[in-house]
């Protein structure tokens, strides 16, 4: 088994601060772990703070990650996945979102909330052309 140099840590519900993030319409809870793995994974929470507008997050785009988990706490989205069509994700699902994927929003309940965690933590997010149709929906 390989050893990294990663930090023990504990998050406490109890501390938790919400912040901005990526999207205006959801606040995010840092969990801790972009510090503990060196920034090897960010781990966060992310739910819907009330706010409705668009954005452009809401336009396809893509993660430029190599890994992407995202288990839905609470409530429910659907998102449209190139070459996967629409999934409605809902309380208790998860997705192994692929690397470099392009997707979108398309709703998301009031009390939408997911886990997620991403590699690297520094992953950036780009905007990027919709797919041709045939390819949105295969």
């Amino acid at each position: 088994m390989q050893k990294r140099n990663w930090d023990f840590f504990h998050s406490k519900a109890s501390d938790a601060s919400w912040t901005p993030g990526l999207r205006e319409i959801f606040e995010y809870r840092d969990l801790g772990y972009k510090d503990a793995t060196k920034g090897d994974y960010v781990a966060h929470i992310v739910r819907a703070n009330g706010k409705e507008m668009s954005d452009e997050v809401q336009e396809w785009h893509r993660h430029v990650c190599d890994f992407q988990f995202v288990y839905v706490l609470d409530g429910w989205a659907e998102f449209e996945y190139a070459g996967h069509g629409v999934h409605r994700i809902e309380k208790g699902d998860c997705i192994q979102q692929t690397p470099l994927i392009p997707h979108r929003e398309i709703a998301c309940s009031k009390d939408f909330a997911v886990l997620e965690i991403v590699s690297p933590a520094n992953f950036k997010t780009e905007i990027v052309d919709a797919p041709e149709a045939s390819e949105a929906a295969d």
